[in-house]
């Protein structure tokens, strides 16, 4: 592409600053030649301010065009204020900036690519970049998928209101997306502005919400609604052992192995037609391990309300052998001591009526596996899970995602989706142990990009999440930061202008980040129009 033609429309000498007369492996300087270009107030405006730093200029070189961001812009005179009127120069004056190349457009070229070993040249001309080439090189930042329709705009360039960003879909998830940023910083209103444009292009997603935040963000024709515990229920059959102990938050092995004894008893009294718990205390030891031995992989279904009482039930022991050889169980105080804090934990997660309702077999309610099951093989559906009225314990949270993870890497066929998790850092680790609630996420991570599933993900804190997790995210958006350790989760991914800007960033303003991008963007989000229950409330 000539410079004509990329500056079609535009007359090209009203954008002329000057020539380059340095060159150096790390960066190019230019002395500037038309001095009323950097003086000129009445052709200042936000997307127009070559008296500053952090824009775009355009470098004519024999190699092709040059794009370049200047960051450093500077005088001769000590005083600027003598060079004010364009015509009043001294013969030693002079005005330059730092060029920073960034990619390069070949002659035969329409998008502009990595620059390579190529360099600019002595003399070479050096022209403002208007936003007709920010189009140009948005259009150039992304690598492959020619053909994919892009995401309808979301976000403007920072300082460049007529320059809008829209982004292809697989640039923005193919390597899966996470949202970082302190509270207030816009996170959820960024989830919603690229939500808004995915599922309005016709795109699958499926959406996790704690907080009921999106819950009327979409109408009934755009998405199916559920609410955990409301209209929507899982048979206590279908959670694993593993996912029970994340939902209880088992302190330690011994307590994921008396909840595992309990549920077995509760399942053999399922079993044989029985409402109650299985009491222990003076039965023969023989056999009751001959009846729990007798539970097989078909019989899951057991009656969760039953589980305080079957706890304390399993706090038996067998007796001392003396002469008279009992071989019955007797109470055990100190196993009723040690699992007490695990009843409590229980009984406390009883108290919510919603949880209840969730965990049984009502068949007036929709079954979350099924639907999930069906969304997975429709092509154009998207799914809206509200877990908030399941209350704000990270425990049922992680084994709800733990579970939907793990049935949806199951399925076989599926048509791609965006999975998205909002506050993804409630799931992270119990209160009571170490155990990590990102397994099933982890698997996503890992293998569901060659099943066509997409991690859509917002944290307060990168730190919070699992660092096997955070390895496996290749785009992220990144709002204000301001402590060290969230900043250096994150620098890997930034260079040292962006490290230093990361806690400059105002409310709406992002960094964007993807192996899949030529370069880093500094961009502003546009808030969506949609309702969404965010606002902080006054005091």
């Amino acid at each position: 592409m000539t410079l004509e033609a990329l500056y079609e429309g535009l007359n090209i000498e009203d954008y002329y600053m000057g020539k380059v007369t340095q060159v150096y492996r790390s960066c190019s300087i230019a002395q500037i030649d038309n001095l009323s270009l950097m003086s000129d107030r009445n052709k200042l405006t936000s997307s127009f301010r070559p008296n500053t730093i952090n824009y775009f200029v355009v470098v004519d070189s024999g190699a092709g065009l040059f794009l370049g961001e200047v960051f450093e812009n500077k005088a001769s005179r000590k005083n600027i204020f003598e060079m004010s009127a364009a015509g009043d120069n001294m013969p030693n004056d002079y005005h330059e900036i730092s060029i920073d190349t960034i990619a390069l457009l070949e002659r035969e070229g329409d998008k502009f690519e990595l620059a390579g070993f190529k360099t600019l040249g002595i003399t070479d001309k050096v022209y403002y970049a208007p936003d007709s080439v920010y189009q140009v090189f948005m259009r150039s930042l992304e690598f492959g998928h020619e053909v994919e329709e892009p995401l309808p705009p979301f976000a403007n360039y920072l300082n460049r209101s007529e320059a809008a960003v829209s982004l292809k879909p697989s640039t923005l998830f193919n390597r899966h997306l996470m949202c970082i940023g302190a509270t207030n910083s816009g996170k959820s209103t960024t989830a919603l502005a690229i939500l808004d444009k995915l599922i309005s292009s016709g795109h699958k997603a499926l959406i996790i919400d704690p907080t009921g935040e999106y819950r009327n963000a979409f109408s009934n024709d755009e998405i199916t609604k559920l609410t955990l515990g409301v209209d929507t229920t899982i048979s206590p059959s279908k959670i694993t052992m593993e996912q029970w102990e994340k939902l209880f938050e088992t302190e330690n092995s011994s307590q994921g192995a008396v909840l595992s004894e309990a549920i077995t008893s509760l399942r053999f009294m399922k079993k044989i037609g029985y409402d109650t718990y299985y009491a222990k205390v003076g039965e023969n030891i023989d056999e009751v391990q001959e009846n729990l031995a007798s539970v097989s992989n078909e019989d899951t279904d057991f009656d969760i309300e039953l589980l305080p009482e079957q706890i304390q039930a399993e706090s038996v022991c067998e007796p001392d052998r003396d002469t008279n050889y009992s071989f019955k169980y007797c109470y055990d105080a100190l196993k009723a001591n040690s699992n007490a804090s695990l009843v409590q934990k229980i009984q406390y997660q009883m108290t919510n009526t919603s949880f209840l309702k969730f965990f049984s077999n009502d068949p007036g309610m929709y079954n979350l596996l099924d639907v999930i099951e069906e969304f997975v093989h429709l092509p154009d559906a998207s799914l809206y899970i509200d877990t908030s009225t399941l209350g704000a314990s990270e425990g049922i949270g992680g084994m709800v995602i733990d579970l939907v993870s793990n049935f949806v890497i199951s399925r076989e066929e599926i048509c791609p989706f965006v999975f998205f998790i909002d506050e993804v850092h409630r799931y992270s680790k119990s209160r009571y142990s170490d155990k990590e609630f990102h397994g099933g996420l982890t698997i996503l991570a890992r293998e569901g990009r060659k099943k066509g599933i997409f991690l859509y993900l917002t944290t307060q804190n990168p730190k919070d999440v699992s660092p096997v997790l955070f390895g496996q995210i290749g785009t992220l958006l990144i709002h204000r930061l301001m402590l060290n350790d969230e900043i250096h989760a994150v620098e890997s991914h930034l260079d040292d202008y962006a490290i230093k800007h990361v806690r400059k960033l105002n409310q709406g303003e992002v960094i964007l980040s993807s192996v899949n991008l030529l370069h880093n963007m500094f961009i502003h989000i546009n808030k969506s129009e949609r309702t969404q229950y965010n606002e902080t409330p006054l005091l």
